[in-house]
């Protein structure tokens, strides 16, 4: 794929955002060896994939935009703005930083944590507190899954004291998107720890929308239903696509609200509502002039009492950017609300760990609402106590000659969009290897992207091994923010 400039990268999410909604991208000639359903991450990667291999196939995407959760605003606040996945986890496997155009754009994040007591920051003795209750809770949590797959919530220990909501906070909603007390113990324990970290300078959307050009892709084209009994059949309301397979990328809220249907077939449902969508929203702020006195992409969270809190994302990539975050119900519950009362909690929030004279600093202002977004209805999946399992069954078929791939078919890089697309590639490589491999790979002017010798199937190939770092810092501290948000 040739090299492209800052200024082009932004310009493509833009350019492929306003593309006509039937843009003449339709492969033409023959019927589609695969349909894919769904222009995020998963979806991009197995087009990548099935372009390389010379397949014809055609993704279609409901919305007027490449991405899915992963979008980056170019134009609210004239910088970089992703109103969904922002965190690069994991950056030196993570295959997005391998198929980057510039590398240079992506830069390492600290994984550092600040804590507001109130009108001052924790003291050493302080923070050295709040990690050992991290730490506690998450060896607990893990622990307990060892013997059943409970709630998270039934694991944590009893005696964390004044700790216990910002701890419950940080490993649930802001880890998972879902409260502890809705959340498998196992899907908590089999998550990959994220040691490392990384950013995107002109945006995560931006570079994910940069990954799709020169891609078949449909937009505004929602599916209805698919039919599978006599080959693919994929009804949308501009007509029939037919096709020998297709690759599900639908958000599993989507699928398990009956949003998209596969004929009379229950089983997609009741998989998919064991892997349900939490929440999490990004109220973000313009701070010109820095008054919270933070460091770029410092990480702030809240000592507090109860589940109305957020954490801080500030100065985002040294813009005046400043995200503040909500997650779980509070999240879906403020969220409800609309836009307005998410602007007045974080003025307030922020204000009762700033001073009032905060609020007079704030410029422009957006929100995201994603669990009210009808092709998204919520964040990232977390499995319900007794549900992990069902990742599993998600990486296998779904229907005849219907694979689905997303973050949620991940075991260990679930609510990342690196797993998602990962699952992108190890669907595609499933459908090609039912279609029978490798046709003449298309021109590089089609694709933007040299044809890929053939590799054994993910599946075949032994799961990624994560381990711990002996002697970091940060050894001992639980599970981070996943790249989802």
């Amino acid at each position: 794929m040739p090299s492209l400039s800052r200024r082009s990268l932004l310009a493509a999410s833009a350019a492929l955002a306003a593309r006509p909604a039937l843009a003449a991208v339709t492969p033409s000639g023959g019927p589609l060896d695969t349909v894919i359903i769904g222009a995020g991450a998963a979806g991009i990667a197995a087009a990548r994939r099935l372009a390389a291999a010379g397949r014809r196939y055609l993704v279609i995407e409901a919305t007027d935009h490449i991405g899915g959760r992963c979008v980056t605003d170019m134009t609210s606040f004239g910088v970089p703005f992703d109103r969904g996945a922002h965190w690069i986890y994991l950056p030196d496997s993570n295959p997005l930083t391998k198929v980057a155009p510039r590398r240079g754009d992506i830069y390492q994040a600290s994984l550092s944590q600040k804590v507001r007591i109130g009108r001052r920051y924790a003291r050493a003795g302080e923070l050295e507190d709040f990690l050992a209750a991290q730490v506690r809770a998450t060896r607990a949590i893990d622990d307990a899954a060892r013997k059943a797959d409970i709630a998270a919530a039934q694991a944590v220990p009893v005696d964390l004291g004044d700790w216990r909501a910002t701890v419950e906070f940080v490993l649930g909603p802001y880890n998972c998107s879902m409260d502890l007390a809705q959340l498998s113990s196992l899907d908590f324990a089999k998550a990959a720890e994220r040691r490392s970290a990384a950013f995107c300078k002109p945006g995560l959307g931006a570079l994910l929308a940069s990954l799709a050009q020169g891609l078949a892709i449909q937009l505004s084209t929602p599916a209805n239903s698919i039919d599978s009994r006599r080959g693919v059949m994929v009804d949308t309301a501009k007509g029939t696509i037919a096709a020998t397979t297709a690759i599900v990328t639908v958000p599993t809220n989507v699928i398990a609200t009956g949003g998209l249907k596969f004929g009379s077939d229950r089983r997609s449902i009741d998989l998919c509502s064991r892997l349900p969508l939490g929440s999490y929203e990004r109220v973000a702020l313009e701070l010109v002039g820095n008054p919270l006195g933070l460091e770029s992409d410092d990480l702030v969270f809240e000592k507090s009492g109860d589940t109305h809190t957020a954490a801080i994302l500030a100065n985002v990539s040294a813009t005046p950017l400043c995200f503040v975050d909500v997650a779980g119900t509070f999240s879906r519950d403020l969220s409800a609300q609309g836009e307005a009362a998410m602007f007045d909690f974080a003025a307030e929030w922020l204000a009762g760990l700033y001073g009032a004279e905060i609020k007079k600093t704030i410029g422009r202002r957006q929100a995201t609402r994603w669990s009210a977004e009808p092709f998204a209805l919520g964040a990232w999946s977390a499995a319900v106590p007794g549900g992990q399992l069902v990742r599993r069954q998600l990486m296998d078929r779904i229907a005849d000659d219907v694979w689905y791939a997303g973050e949620a078919a991940h075991e260990s890089l679930w609510g990342t969009v690196g797993g998602a697309w990962e699952s992108g590639e190890r669907a595609a490589d499933a459908v090609l290897r039912r279609l029978g491999g490798m046709r003449q790979a298309a021109p590089a002017a089609e694709t933007e992207a040299k044809p890929r010798k053939t590799k054994p199937a993910r599946a075949e190939r032994p799961a990624p091994r994560y381990e711990r770092e002996p002697g970091s810092y940060y050894y001992d501290t639980p599970r981070s923010m996943r790249d989802y948000r």
